[in-house]
């Protein structure tokens, strides 16, 4: 399913002007020919059982070094120079760390640039976050990385993580976020007394196909950082794990049974921040997000995780790649409507679309409607919604694409507010108010609904109530995969989705929920 090459309307059922649309940085799709096929499977009979033991010997190997190592440490030795004997299990751990990526075929680690030291940058933000295996520079340098608390408590590998000096971040206290900041800032303030911290800025993984929207977390300090980017230069990109593509366990099976992976760890020069972005740290993220995307040849996005969530919510409709709702959510985060009162702005903005006498709306009605003023952010939104090129769009497709973005695991209630904005006096809609229903909320351009429109209306009225649909929603969990995605969007959109329940990845987010970006630049049209 593609959007057309003509005309700036989105959700509506227009499209963009910039030719195909943007590949989703939450995706990941692996095709095979024949003969790659053919030596996954001889690889998975020989050289993949091996593999796999000797990587986990090695980890097993390194436990009893770093349970050593870390018994009795308390905070006062680990900010002293490390004692011999702490230097020699040290070069150990990390001799015994290579050899387990050596196992997996990580024959030789291209490594460009020079580390800085501690005390001229403590803190390394990497990028881009792709893949479990991007643990790889952290047992190289043994930098400590803020992780979940719950990881320390995992056999084994939770014990390795202990001997870098983590900070942790805990789910339970509300306080966690607040608190691993000002350890990170009280770290990063100790003149090289603490090992660096490595951070991975963008939360969760992506396809590295850009970058994402760096969390503001490692900037907050205000003290210079180190950039460092990653590269996989692998024919086959069997190292990507990210939402929507191959489970962990397929990636770690699939990559040990490549003969040789590829890893490019580059460090960039020391970026020290100016005095406007000490005090700005959602600036100082963005322009090293910058530095590290012009160095790895890709561009930024505003994409962030909470996207990712939504193009992945467990809803009965789920979201196609190419969906421009991750482009309206950017913008409605950047016009300043807030997570914690969105619900609330929606029912305003329901009521009021239903009082309205008329369901067009021109610009300057829309700005008076939302109660903004006009902007490049609400040009950029409006223009999602202006199918025809005419100035004017449909004020409800506005109300049902910020059901979802509200709402997206909840597709019956936003079903249910789109038939009352649709309905007629009769409380019925028609085959075409169900297609302009389902193309707003999964953000397409095009879409089939014939056989599903068929399928509710068993009486072959011409039209359907809400009570019609959500009976057959009901006896029909998956219609959205029976009767829409097999017409529309074909084997290639049907994509496995990561089953977690928390962001993947190595590096836990722990920004401050209040951190506002008001330097963000705005992106007037999908590109």
């Amino acid at each position: 399913m593609k959007l057309s090459s003509r005309g700036r309307g989105c959700c509506a059922g227009g499209s963009r002007e910039r030719g195909p649309p943007p590949r989703s940085p939450f995706v990941h799709q692996l095709r095979f020919s024949p003969v790659e096929k053919a030596k996954i499977a001889f690889m998975t009979l020989t050289l993949f059982p091996i593999r796999l033991f000797f990587a986990a010997f090695m980890m097993l190997l390194a436990w009893p070094f770093a349970f050593i190592a870390s018994m009795g440490s308390d905070e006062q030795e680990l900010e002293k120079p490390l004692s011999w004997w702490r230097k020699i299990v040290d070069i150990l751990l990390k001799a015994i760390m290579r050899m387990m990526w050596l196992a997996g075929g990580f024959h030789w680690i291209n490594v460009k640039g020079r580390r800085a030291l501690p005390a001229e940058a403590a803190i390394l933000t990497v990028a881009p976050h792709s893949s479990y295996f991007d643990a790889i520079p952290v047992t190289m340098t043994f930098a400590s990385i803020v992780m979940k608390a719950e990881s320390k408590d995992i056999p084994v590998w939770g014990t390795l993580i202990k001997y870098i000096r983590p900070v942790f971040v805990s789910r339970s206290d509300q306080d966690s976020r607040r608190k691993t900041v000002e350890e990170i800032k009280r770290r990063a303030q100790s003149d090289g007394k603490w090992p660096q911290i490595m951070i991975f800025p963008e939360g969760t993984c992506t396809n590295r196909s850009c970058l994402i929207t760096f969390k503001p977390g490692a900037f907050i300090p205000g003290v210079p950082v180190q950039p460092v980017v990653l590269r996989y230069p692998n024919k086959l990109d069997t190292i990507t794990w990210t939402w929507q593509g191959p489970g962990a366990f397929e990636i770690l099976w699939l990559t040990l049974c490549q003969f040789h992976n590829s890893v490019e760890i580059e460090f960039l020069p020391v970026y020290i921040p100016s005095e406007e972005e000490r005090k700005n740290p959602v600036l100082y993220a963005n322009n090293v997000r910058r530095v590290m995307a012009e160095a790895l040849g890709v561009s930024v996005t505003d994409y962030t995780f909470e996207d990712c969530q939504l193009a992945l919510a467990e809803g009965q409709l789920r979201l196609p790649s190419d969906t421009c709702l991750l482009e309206f959510a950017k913008l409605v985060r950047s016009l300043g409507l807030k997570p914690e009162t969105l619900e609330d702005d929606l029912d305003k903005y329901a009521a009021s679309a239903m009082k309205m006498k008329k369901e067009k709306v021109d610009l300057k009605e829309f700005s008076a409607y939302l109660e903004f003023p006009v902007s490049h952010t609400l040009e950029s939104m409006f223009a999602l919604f202006d199918e025809n090129e005419d100035g004017v769009i449909d004020i409800r497709e506005f109300v049902i694409a910020l059901s979802v973005v509200c709402k997206p695991s909840k597709t019956l209630e936003t079903i249910q507010l789109a038939f009352q904005l649709y309905q007629s006096e009769s409380s019925t809609i028609t085959e075409e108010d169900l297609a302009h229903i389902l193309k707003t909320a999964m953000g397409v351009s095009q879409i089939n609904v014939t056989h599903l429109f068929r399928a509710v209306d068993e009486e072959e009225k011409g039209k359907i109530t809400y009570d019609d649909f959500c009976t057959f929603a009901e006896l029909h969990p998956h219609f959205a995969e029976d009767y829409l995605y097999a017409d529309q969007m074909g084997a290639e959109s049907s994509l496995e989705t990561s089953s977690l329940s928390a962001p993947n990845g190595i590096c836990t987010d722990f920004s401050p929920d209040n951190t506002e970006d008001k330097n963000k630049p705005l992106q007037k049209k999908l590109n």
